[in-house]
């Protein structure tokens, strides 16, 4: 048996090639200045072979590791091999040149060379806080086109040969409103690819080139092993789905179930969106790659193999394969609402492998302004936690991030507080009634941000809101994804989807977010379960008797008084708020 045959050898480069993985994550991690990276982790870190095919990935949100092989495989489409050397990166983060998302998330991507033989890559995503475009934060509900949206980085060379290129740095810098933070970011990115580009001749010194590639190759035959013994194991046919969404547009989906492939057709669905509501064909193979992930093997490492039984069709100028110069800016709500399409259109015909629906929305949220300590401009950007749908074995999770984000966290309170213009006055579950059932969804967020400084603003794009999430089995749906501002003099307004609303000093901003679908029949639900609910403030009296049926007397025995007004409704100096 020949050292490149060897499976001892094998299993020991492909273990490695995931901690290198892990080690740029942790790299970036450590050097990025914006907390939506270093804290949140929005961000991931991927290497792919010579040709962009996804090795393995670190941690991170899932949907950004599905973007970094597409994105090289872009670069090396638009740039000659020979202009591609030892020392150079890349950067994209448009749509219509490998980026995938939206130009908020930059792509960066580094060759690694073995003698002048072209081995592998290096990359990875990160969210950057403002690139310029029609409003701060760089996200706008009322974007026509790209061109509003920011600067565009269509694969080009940031470093040429260990060298940085200025001139491309200082565009990037001038088109931000953030610049210091953005070069910050910037070379946390380049960091990372350097240290995994490192890593990797390390491996190839030690085991050869043919070895290191061999085990590459072999590790992604695995992972089209695993997917194709566990598709057999599916139920076959053709499942189709179609659901109104907020907007009052209809999203369709078909998914066809053989022993060989898996089959996802958007064809049917409407034309691209006018604004900003729009995913890239790449964007949405994302999506469905992370449903058929779940559906086939969830434990084990996703590479390019993986999803070779996977095929996506879809009609060039629909919302999920919108064309120029299409906006972007909300393609994350696209791409989770069709996650979560195809996750519904499946889980009746999958026995109990997938619960209810989920909280389904990204619920980014964008606050900044002059930050009233330094006067400097301040950008949060925040994705909320939200709850799972119950399932056939028990209750939901509670405040948990969407599938589409993964392995992310909130800020905390005390980051937020110190690097942000804001007070954090409430962070707890969200009691509104939803998700009722035999075994019950989990809780959404309620979040209150309080506002330090006058001429702040306020973006969101919430979804669910209007239909909420679904359940199964005869439960009840979940509650929507909402915003509140409750102003300084007590007025409040309610919002789903608004562009950079003014907020002033001491008006609080009040996250809610929802809670999964119910499973089953909420009368069913076994009556001490919803005593310890009752108790530990998951459910209300009113829905303990007039839901779950239990009887009255007994509701009020164990349910606790209310507690006075607290800190979480009293503004800074203390009066009580409405």
């Amino acid at each position: 048996m020949t050292k490149a045959q060897d499976p001892f050898t094998l299993e020991i480069i492909q273990s490695s090639l995931q901690a290198i993985s892990d080690e740029m994550f942790a790299a970036m991690r450590k050097t990025a200045m914006s907390a939506i990276i270093y804290e949140v982790l929005d961000m991931g870190t991927a290497i792919t072979d010579g040709e962009g095919n996804l090795a393995t990935s670190g941690a991170g949100i899932p949907a950004f590791v599905g973007v970094l092989d597409k994105a090289v495989k872009k670069i090396l489409e638009m740039n000659p091999r020979d202009t591609i050397r030892p020392g150079d990166v890349f950067a994209t983060n448009d749509p219509f040149y490998g980026g995938v998302t939206h130009l908020s998330d930059m792509v960066l991507a580094m060759p690694v060379f073995a003698g002048d033989e072209l081995i592998a890559w290096t990359a990875n995503i990160a969210h950057w806080n403002d690139v310029g475009g029609m409003v701060p934060g760089s996200i706008s509900n009322d974007a026509r086109e790209i061109y509003q949206e920011g600067i565009r980085v269509p694969a080009v060379k940031i470093v040429d040969q260990g060298a940085p290129i200025r001139s491309v740095m200082e565009i990037l810098k001038a088109n931000s409103r953030l610049p210091d933070f953005l070069q910050g970011d910037l070379w946390a990115g380049i960091a990372s690819v350097r240290i995994g580009a490192s890593r990797l001749l390390e491996l190839v010194n030690k085991y050869g080139r043919d070895t290191f590639l061999d085990a590459m190759r072999s590790f992604m035959d695995y992972g089209e092993q695993v997917s194709r013994r566990a598709l057999k194991e599916l139920p076959k046919g053709t499942f189709s789905l179609e659901e109104e969404q907020d907007s009052g547009v209809v999203y369709r989906v078909t998914v066809t179930i053989t022993d060989d492939e898996f089959i996802v057709d958007l064809r049917d669905n409407p034309d691209q969106d006018p604004g900003p509501n729009n995913a890239c064909r790449d964007g949405s193979m994302i999506a469905a790659q992370m449903v058929f992930k779940s559906v086939t093997d969830p434990y084990s490492v996703a590479n390019g193999g993986s999803f070779r039984p996977l095929k996506l069709l879809t009609r060039p100028g629909s919302v999920f394969d919108a064309k120029h110069p299409a906006a972007f800016g909300v393609y994350y709500e696209v791409e989770v609402r069709l996650y979560d399409l195809i996750w519904r259109c499946l889980a009746p015909h999958l026995g109990d492998r997938l619960p209810a629906g989920h909280f389904g929305s990204i619920c980014g949220t964008f606050i900044g302004g002059p930050h009233p300590d330094t006067g400097r401009h301040f950008t949060i950007v925040e994705p909320q936690l939200g709850g799972w749908g119950g399932h056939a074995h028990g209750d939901g999770n509670s405040a948990i991030f969407s599938g589409f984000h993964g392995e992310t966290f909130n800020c905390p309170a005390e980051v937020a507080e110190s690097r942000y213009g804001l007070y954090v006055d409430r962070m707890a579950l969200n009691d509104e009634p939803g998700g009722e059932g035999r075994f019950r969804g989990g809780r959404g967020l309620l979040l209150d941000y309080r506002v330090r400084s006058d001429g702040c603003f306020f973006t969101i794009a919430y979804t669910r809101n209007k239909h909420r999430p679904w359940a199964l089995a005869g439960g009840r749906e979940g509650s929507p994804n909402y915003a509140e501002v409750i102003r300084a003099d007590g007025r409040r307004e309610k919002y789903a989807v608004v562009t950079a609303l003014t907020v002033n000093e001491d008006d609080v901003i009040r996250i809610r977010t929802g809670s999964g679908g119910g499973y089953g029949d909420p009368r069913e639900r076994d009556r001490q379960l919803v005593l310890d609910d009752l108790k530990n403030g998951y459910v209300t009296a009113e829905t303990a008797t007039s839901v779950y049926a239990l009887p009255a007397e007994l509701v009020a025995r164990v349910a606790a008084p209310r507690a006075g007004v607290g800190r979480e409704d009293r503004g800074r100096t203390g009066r009580p708020r409405p």
